[in-house]
């Protein structure tokens, strides 16, 4: 049996040490390497291989697969250290990683390195990176060895053989300019698809499936891991079908719209990539997400009359200030929690961690509601029979159509 890959390693936490992206990159010796800093920044490199505490890069950060049981796997050093870093590397060999998964003493890499998106990037954009990797400062640092489970490398070959697609990707010749290029950037470049995209029995991203959500973890305060979902981006109801492009574009470009504003999963995202991107590139994107076809629609149940009034008396009382009893949220108050894709997602972890424990936004954000500040979370405020009560009247309300949330549910995310 194949050995299921680390799920987490490709999305982005909630930081628990001081922002890399605000570090200067190394002073640009030619245009090469400039190219190089906007591309590791865009593909957001460094969230990934920087631990708590840890110097940018130098690996160490512990990802886990939704299968506890399998243990955990920790991001490589990065930086141009010859003996625990990528130093000794040359270009042929970083190409060779990036494009088959294969470092270049033979090992077979695990995908919680996402080399079936990057095996898309460009023979440029590949040689740029690299230029630019080899301008940050060497830092000797030997990462945690990874469990058992993630040290049966070579059963690695045959997950390649039957899910990697190795090479560049193709411009499609009967769609637009900045299609193509919003469909490099989230699909190869910003591999979106790991975390926003459902995954088969072995872990791997189906070829074509629409990024209609995802499941991850992630490791909080006291070493324990937590479940996310990351939303539907789709153009379906339940992910993105309500937004304008408008809202789309200033989520991406500021941190938050009239829709949604970052916190939790979504704030290295935002801190430490989205916020550099050109605009240029930003219109690219939304062009490509408004343009994916929609995931299949989910019908939600009706709730009985009981369990309406149980959930608007909670929503009266906790919720109704700042998002209105429209759910289409005040302005400065709170986002609107109507058509919300992280409301109506199919696995309710995500609207779960807000409510039990806020919804901060990165330090890089602009403040954008005045919720953000006046809900620090009810995990001691509210049970979990009335959590559940409230998240299934916010997820089958106002259109939207997310179902039910069992108390057990809420007990997992505690």
């Amino acid at each position: 049996m194949l050995l299921p890959i680390a799920v987490a390693a490709w999305c982005s936490f909630e930081p628990a040490h001081a922002d890399p992206a605000q570090t200067p990159p190394p002073a640009a010796k030619d245009s090469l390497v400039e190219q190089g800093a906007y591309l590791v920044r865009a593909a957001n490199c460094v969230s990934c291989h920087t631990a708590a505490g840890g110097k940018p890069f130098a690996g160490g950060r512990a990802f886990q697969t939704t299968d506890s049981f399998l243990g955990r796997i920790y991001s490589s050093n990065i930086t141009s250290d010859r003996e625990t870093g990528i130093g000794a590397w040359t270009e042929t060999d970083f190409i060779a990683a990036m494009r088959t998964g294969i470092a270049p003493d033979g090992r077979h890499l695990f995908p919680a390195f996402p080399y079936t998106a990057f095996t898309k990037l460009t023979a440029h954009d590949l040689t740029a990176t690299f230029a630019y990797l080899k301008t940050i400062p060497a830092v000797r640092n030997t990462p945690p060895t990874n469990s058992a489970w993630f040290r049966l490398r070579p059963m690695m070959a045959l997950w390649n053989w039957q899910f990697l697609t190795p090479g560049e990707l193709k411009p499609a010749t009967n769609q637009s300019a900045a299609w193509n290029r919003g469909r490099y950037l989230v699909e190869a470049l910003g591999h979106c698809g790991a975390c926003h995209r459902p995954r088969n029995l072995l872990m791997a991203e189906g070829e074509g499936t629409p990024l209609s959500g995802g499941v991850f973890m992630e490791e909080v305060e006291d070493g324990r891991m937590r479940r996310w979902t990351a939303p539907n981006l789709t153009s379906e109801k339940s992910g993105i079908g309500a937004w304008s492009s408008d809202d789309l574009k200033k989520y991406l470009k500021n941190g938050h719209s009239r829709r949604a504003g970052v916190y939790g999963p979504m704030n290295e995202v935002f801190a430490n990539s989205l916020r550099y991107l050109t605009d240029e590139d930003l219109d690219a994107m939304v062009v490509y997400l408004k343009g994916d076809p929609p995931a299949p629609s989910i019908s939600a149940p009706a709730l009985t009359a009981e369990e309406s009034a149980k959930g608007q008396a909670l929503y009266d009382k906790h919720c109704e200030e700042c998002h209105l009893s429209t759910g289409h949220g005040a302005p400065r108050k709170g986002p609107s929690l109507a058509g919300n894709p992280v409301v109506q997602a199919e696995d309710p972890a995500s609207l779960i961690n807000v409510i039990l424990y806020g919804a901060s936004p990165s330090a890089a954000v602009q403040p954008a509601f005045d919720a953000y500040d006046d809900m620090s979370g009810y995990a001691t405020k509210l049970n979990d029979d009335d959590i559940a009560q409230l998240a299934t009247f916010l997820r089958s309300s106002w259109g939207n159509s997310g179902g039910r949330v069992a108390s057990a549910a809420v007990a997992n995310q505690r």
